[in-house]
C-alpha cells in the first residue's frame, strides 16, 4: 500500500507546500487552457499554496466548466467547474443571504464564486474530519466506499500535474523527502 494514504493533515500540508510557486505556476498555467479557472483557484486559495494544490487536484478530478449542469443517478446536479453539488445550495444560500436560484446561478457561470463554495466545502470537511484525505473524499460523497475511491483518483491528478515527488516520504522522519521542490 502506498505511503500517502496514511499521511495525517500535517504532513498533507507539508508535501503541498513542499513546491515553490515557481513550480505551482507552471503546473497550473494558463498554457492548460484555463486562465480565468486559474485566477479563481489562486483567488480561493488565499496564499496557502498546499490549499491551492488541493482545490486544483479536486478541479482535475471533477473536470468542469464554466456553465456545467450536470444530472446525477440521485437527481442532484454537478454544477461549474469544480462540479459543486447542487445539494449544497440550500445551505450556500443561507451562508449568503441569496436565492438558490441565484446561487445556483453563480455556481454554473461564475468560476470564482464555484471556487470558494469548494474551498468552503472541503474545509468544513476538514474541520469536521482532522483528515486530509478523509476532507478529499467528503468533497465528494458521504458514502465512505464512494469516498475512498475519489481520493485515489484525486491523488492520481496530483501526482500528474504536480509529480511523484509529492508523495515520497522520508524513511526516518516520516516527513516529505528533504530538498523536494526546495
Amino acid at each position: 500500500m502506498s505511503v500517502w494514504r496514511y499521511f495525517p493533515f500535517a504532513a498533507a500540508v507539508a508535501f503541498l507546500t513542499a513546491s515553490t510557486e515557481d513550480v505551482l505556476a507552471k503546473t497550473a498555467s494558463p498554457s492548460r487552457g484555463e486562465p480565468e479557472v486559474e485566477a479563481c483557484i489562486r483567488q480561493a486559495a488565499q496564499g496557502s499554496l498546499w490549499l491551492e494544490k488541493t482545490l486544483w487536484g479536486l478541479r482535475d478530478q471533477e473536470a468542469g466548466w464554466i456553465g456545467a449542469d450536470v444530472l446525477n443517478t440521485n437527481g442532484t446536479h454537478d454544477l461549474g467547474v469544480l462540479q459543486v453539488n447542487s445539494a449544497w445550495v440550500p445551505r450556500l444560500s443561507n451562508l449568503t443571504g441569496r436565492s438558490a436560484d441565484q446561487v445556483r446561478t453563480w455556481l454554473r457561470f461564475d468560476p470564482c464564486f464555484n471556487a470558494q463554495a469548494a474551498r468552503w466545502i472541503f474545509l468544513s470537511a476538514l474541520n469536521q474530519t482532522k483528515d486530509f484525505w478523509k476532507a478529499v473524499g467528503v468533497y465528494h460523497s458521504p458514502t465512505a466506499w464512494r469516498q475512498q475511491r475519489y481520493m485515489l483518483s484525486v491523488a492520481g491528478h496530483l501526482r500528474r500535474r504536480f509529480g511523484e515527488q509529492l508523495f515520497l516520504a522520508s524513511q526516518d522522519s516520516g516527513s516529505i523527502r528533504p530538498g523536494v521542490g526546495e
